[in-house]
């Protein structure tokens, strides 16, 4: 059974990722979709959702960076 609080916690986690780089949330899933930032959340959500939201954006730009993304805070 699929987690119900799954697609809230990755929307969390884009919004969150929005507000550190100042970018629309539009922009910031854009970003995470192509840096794979997104697959991440997908794929190691069991992990990911027992830490906090700031972790998470943490991983996320490691994530990003090692495939290619270029934000700097």
């Amino acid at each position: 059974m699929e987690d119900k609080y799954k697609i809230p916690y990755i929307n969390a986690c884009i919004r969150a990722f929005a507000k550190r780089f100042d970018l629309s949330a539009k922009a910031a899933h854009k970003y995470l979709d192509q840096y794979k930032g997104l697959d991440f959340l997908i794929e190691f959500y069991e992990i990911e959702h027992l830490q906090s939201i700031d972790d998470a954006v943490d991983d996320l730009i490691v994530c990003c960076k090692n495939n290619g993304g270029y934000l700097k805070q």
